[in-house]
């Protein structure tokens, strides 16, 4: 019975313990709920945890025993001693029944619209889009408006293709003799003279261009025609004795078609001769233009720079300043890394073409470096004209012969010349390279592709300079408000510690 009693009681003390150290959780839990203002408020219960249930009573009960506390449902705390004390001290108080959430207030959208809110709707059709929905359709439209105002240049420059084009070309051509203006300025020479000896100098070279293929093509042509004439004859008995295996009479027929249809179109000839003489006449004037415009620019080049950037807004000014030389740095390395790599296929070239016997060898180099202005694929479309001419000059295994020198210096030309000569001139990829080149032959044919690539790599040295400018004041902003809230602290701190 003893044993038996005091099992009892070690059960009831142990039950105890767990009751005031639940209540002890539970109060410290109340208090951080109060303290932290994010957290969601719990549910109380509808009323107390009801008392701990008491096992029947000894007939011999212990007198400590009978001193055993009960929990929060005595009204008041039991005098006893010890443990029993303690835990009716921390049993927790009667918590009131939860009451019903309050609804939340209408959001300001949905008070000025004036009305009825509702959570789960928004305040505005537009906000029921999707986000990534409307980042789309607000960057189509800004898209849209870009492509317009880009149509609407193109179409200007067009309609005003003559001087468009011969502004560009004066550009490129400034670009090539203004390093010559600048080392006569240097050496004291007056900018007048030194403008216009340099501008004389470089008329003068293309004149003797001009004149030295003329008269090569003036010496050469009867020897030429009559190559000619004689390919003409061996390519009609190979195409009787070769593998196509034609007979007289198709290569007649053949020849009588196109007599006819050379009779029959003689007006659109006419047209195409008229048309031609206009063009002429394009180009006589957009020489003239040219060679008007680059007097001014090597005269005048600087006050033309402060007079276009006086043009701009304000805001504008400074980064625009800065950008322009650089830009023109950019073209003047494009333009002389041009010329060199130019002569370098010429010469190539011209000298492959004349070591396999072909007529014409200087003038096809002179027109190979004219078409190697255009990169990548300038060169290689004006030397088929010296593989059609090894053909019906020399036969089809010499024109085979020209075609592998051509294709040799065009991958010369792409792997080493390119990369070395224009890598950190242009700094634009070989695609875009040949995408610029393709878009700029479609809008403005032959001008337009050879001014393509110098256009493209100009607009990315702008941008990168415009961009390195906004990240280095965004940086010297933000060291600025760094020094300024630093400032605000020490200033802040020190009345403290004059006061201590």
């Amino acid at each position: 019975m003893a044993r038996g009693g005091k099992a009892f009681k070690a059960v009831a003390k142990g039950m105890a313990v767990v009751a005031s150290a639940a209540a002890v959780i539970e109060r410290r839990r109340r208090a951080a709920m109060a303290a932290d203002p994010h957290e969601l408020p719990v549910p109380a219960l509808a009323e107390a945890p009801g008392p701990v249930p008491v096992p029947r009573a000894d007939p011999d009960p212990d007198p400590a025993l009978a001193a055993a506390p009960v929990p929060a449902a005595v009204p008041a705390p039991l005098p006893a001693a010890g443990i029993a004390t303690e835990a009716v001290a921390d049993a927790p108080a009667a918590v009131p029944a939860a009451t019903a959430p309050a609804t939340p207030p209408a959001p300001p959208a949905h008070a000025a619209l004036g009305r009825e809110y509702h959570p789960g709707r928004p305040a505005t059709p537009a906000e029921a889009v999707p986000w990534g929905l409307r980042v789309a359709a607000e960057s189509t439209w800004r898209l849209l408006l870009l492509g317009a105002a880009l149509y609407v240049v193109f179409y200007v420059v067009d309609m005003l293709r003559l001087v468009a084009f011969s502004v560009l070309a004066s550009l490129l051509i400034t670009a090539l003799l203004e390093p010559s203006v600048s080392w006569l300025r240097r050496r004291g020479v007056p900018r007048s003279l030194a403008a216009g000896g340099v501008f004389l100098s470089g008329l003068a070279g293309i004149g003797l261009v001009g004149w030295f293929v003329v008269w090569q093509v003036s010496t050469n042509l009867p020897d030429v025609t009559a190559q000619v004439k004689t390919g003409v004859n061996q390519l009609r008995d190979w195409m009787i004795t070769g593998p196509l295996h034609l007979t007289q009479q198709q290569i007649t027929d053949f020849a009588n078609q196109i007599t006819k249809a050379i009779t029959t179109n003689t007006d659109q000839l006419t047209s195409a001769s008229i048309t031609g003489a206009q063009i002429a006449v394009e180009i006589l004037t957009a020489l003239l233009m040219t060679f008007f415009t680059t007097f001014f620019f090597l005269y005048d080049g600087s006050r033309i720079w402060n007079w276009a950037l006086r043009g701009l807004p304000r805001q504008s000014r400074f980064a625009m300043a800065g950008a322009g030389p650089k830009a023109w740095t950019t073209l003047t390395a494009y333009v002389r890394g041009t010329v060199c790599v130019a002569f370098i296929d010429a010469l190539c070239i011209g000298i492959g073409v004349d070591l396999l016997g072909v007529p014409l060898a200087m003038p096809l180099a002179v027109i190979i470096f004219l078409g190697a202005f255009v990169p990548l694929v300038g060169a290689l479309v004006t030397g088929t004209v010296a593989v059609l001419i090894a053909l019906v000059t020399q036969g089809p295994w010499t024109a085979l012969m020209v075609l592998v020198v051509l294709i040799a210096v065009m991958q010369v030309e792409s792997h080493i010349l390119q990369p070395l000569i224009l890598g950190r001139a242009v700094r634009v990829h070989p695609l875009g390279v040949v995408l610029g080149v393709a878009a700029g032959g479609i809008i403005g044919g032959i001008g337009g592709a050879v001014v393509a690539v110098p256009l493209i790599a100009v607009t990315n040295t702008v941008v990168a300079h415009l961009r390195r400018r906004n990240e280095a004041g965004q940086a010297v902003f933000t060291a600025l408000e760094a020094a300024r809230e630093a400032a605000e602290r020490t200033a802040a701190t020190q009345p403290t510690a004059a006061a201590d």
